[in-house]
C-alpha cells in the first residue's frame, strides 16, 4: 500500500480524497495555488506545497510544479481527481516515468477514449451500441452533408476533442450545415487547438445514463449500477441521481454489460465511468467514456455502500475487485451547488462567506471545502459544494433533499440553492418525467 499520497487538484474533491486516505492510514500531500491557501484541503492534508499562482496553467496544470512537489515531500502516487490533469495521458507517463504512481488510468487507456472518434472505433469493435455517424472525422461540410442525408436529419457535429458542449452544433436541414460546420470549427479550434470535427444522429428527448465501473489489474471489469445526469444546463450537469427513474432492471443489466464489455476492451484499470444517450424507446448509444472518477460519484457511492476513493486507491496498489456487480439498494441524489446567480442567467458570484450553516441528519451529507470566512476565488469552477441526500425511494429522496436544501444557508455569495429548491416542487421532475433538455425551458421564477 502506498505511504504517501500527493492529490493533485484542489477543494472539495481534494478534501474527499484526504478524508479516505485518513481511513486508510495513508499520508497526504495538498498542493494549492496562492488563491487556495486558505482552503480546507491545505488545511486537512499532512502537508501542504504551494506549486504557483492563481491560473491554472501556472498551478494545478502544471506538470512539473506537480512533480516537483511530489518529490520534494517523497510521495509514492499521486491523485489526480477530476478535471485538470486527471485524464491527461502526458502528465499519467510523467508519472510513469518518475516511479510515482498515477491513481487513475494508463497514457494508452486514457488515449484510446480520450479522442471521441478513436473511442467510437473502439466501442464499435467491443459490440457496445453506438450512434449512427461518421467512421472518424469528416474531411469537409460536403461529405457531412452526404452522410446527414444518409442516416437522416437532425445530426448533430461535435469536435473530436471536446468538452462542455464547446465545438458542438445541432443540425436541422441541409441549409444549416455550412453555417454550423464553420462556427463549429473555429469554436473547437479556440477551445481545444484542434479543429476536427465528426458527426452523429441527434437522439431526440434523450436521458444521459451513465454506468459506473471498476476495472483491476488483472483484467477483471464490473459496473456499479447506474447514475442518471439528465438534469444540466448547456451540457454542465446540475443534479444527478441514482437509480434512474426511467430504467427497467432489463435495461440496467443491457447497460450495465456493455459498459463491462467498454472496460474489457481496453483493460481498464481504476475507477470510470462510461456515458450513454437512451432514446425513448429505451434504445441505448455509447457517448464517452470518462478514465477519471466523477464529480458526481457520491451518488453511487450513497447506493451500494461503497468508498469509491478507496476502490481506487485499492485497485492502484494491485488489489483485485470483488469481482462483482453491484445494483442499487436505495434511491440517491445530489446537487450540485454553485456561487452563481440563477436569477441573472447564473451569473458567477465569487466572494467571501459571511455566514454557512450546513444540513444534516440521517441520509445528508455534504461534500465541501467551504466555512464561513471563506472566500471564494474567482479562477476556478464556480462549484462550491455537492449535497448529497439518501433514502429507501425516490418520493423519499426528494422530500428529503427539499427539507436539506431549506437548511442550507449560504450568505455573501449567490448560489444555486433556489434553482434546486424550485426543480424538487416541480411535478415533471417529481413524476420522472424529463430529458437533457428539460432546462431549456425551466423557469426560476415561474
Amino acid at each position: 500500500m502506498f505511504k504517501k499520497i500527493l492529490i493533485a487538484n484542489r477543494g472539495e474533491i481534494a478534501l474527499r480524497i484526504i478524508r479516505t486516505c485518513k481511513e486508510m492510514g495513508i499520508k497526504t500531500v495538498a498542493v494549492y495555488s496562492t488563491a487556495d491557501k486558505e482552503s480546507l484541503h491545505v488545511r486537512f492534508a499532512d502537508e501542504a506545497v504551494c506549486i504557483g499562482p492563481p491560473p491554472s496553467p501556472l498551478s494545478y496544470l502544471s506538470m512539473a510544479n506537480i512533480i516537483a512537489a511530489a518529490e520534494i515531500t517523497n510521495a509514492d502516487a499521486i491523485h489526480p481527481g477530476y478535471g485538470f490533469l486527471s485524464e491527461n495521458a502526458k502528465f499519467s507517463k510523467v508519472c510513469r516515468d518518475h516511479g510515482i504512481k498515477f491513481i487513475g488510468a494508463s497514457p494508452e487507456m486514457i488515449n484510446s477514449m480520450g479522442d471521441k472518434s478513436n473511442a467510437k472505433d473502439t466501442m464499435i469493435k467491443a459490440g457496445v451500441p453506438c450512434i449512427p455517424g461518421s467512421e472518424g472525422l469528416l474531411k469537409d461540410a460536403n461529405e457531412g452533408k452526404r452522410l446527414a442525408k444518409d442516416i437522416g436529419y437532425p445530426v448533430i457535429i461535435k469536435a473530436t476533442a471536446g468538452g462542455g458542449g464547446r465545438g458542438m452544433r445541432i443540425i436541422w436541414k441541409d441549409e444549416e450545415f455550412e453555417n454550423a460546420w464553420d462556427s463549429a470549427r473555429q469554436e473547437a479550434a479556440a477551445a481545444f487547438g484542434n479543429d476536427g470535427i465528426y458527426m452523429e444522429k441527434y437522439i431526440e428527448e434523450p436521458r444521459h445514463i451513465e454506468i459506473q465501473i471498476a476495472g483491476d489489474q488483472y483484467g477483471k471489469v464490473v459496473h456499479l449500477s447506474e447514475r442518471d445526469c439528465s438534469i444540466q444546463r448547456r451540457h454542465q450537469k446540475l443534479l444527478e441521481e441514482a437509480p434512474s427513474p426511467f430504467v427497467t432492471d432489463e435495461l440496467r443489466e443491457k447497460m450495465g454489460n456493455a459498459a463491462v464489455s467498454a472496460g474489457e476492451s481496453i483493460g481498464y484499470e481504476g475507477v470510470g465511468t462510461v456515458e450513454f444517450l437512451v432514446d425513448k424507446h429505451r434504445n441505448f448509444y455509447f457517448m464517452e467514456m470518462n478514465t477519471r472518477i466523477q464529480v458526481e460519484h457520491p451518488v453511487t457511492e450513497e447506493i451500494i455502500f461503497h468508498d469509491l476513493i478507496k476502490e481506487q486507491i485499492l485497485i492502484a496498489a494491485g488489489v483485485p475487485i470483488s469481482g462483482k456487480n453491484y445494483f442499487p439498494q436505495r434511491h440517491a441524489m445530489e446537487c450540485r451547488i454553485n456561487a452563481e446567480d440563477p436569477y441573472k442567467n447564473f451569473a458567477p458570484s465569487p466572494g467571501k462567506i459571511t455566514v454557512l450553516h450546513k444540513p444534516g441528519g440521517l441520509g445528508v451529507r455534504v461534500d465541501s471545502h467551504i466555512y464561513a470566512g471563506y472566500t471564494i476565488p474567482p479562477n476556478y469552477d464556480s462549484m462550491i459544494a455537492k449535497l448529497i441526500v439518501a433514502a429507501a425511494t425516490r418520493e423519499e429522496c426528494i422530500v428529503k433533499m427539499e427539507r436539506a436544501l431549506s437548511e442550507f444557508v449560504i450568505e455573501g455569495v449567490k448560489t444555486t440553492i433556489p434553482l434546486h429548491l424550485k426543480l424538487m416542487a416541480n411535478a415533471d421532475f417529481r413524476a420522472g418525467n424529463f430529458t437533457t433538455a428539460f432546462m431549456n425551458d425551466f423557469d426560476i421564477n415561474a
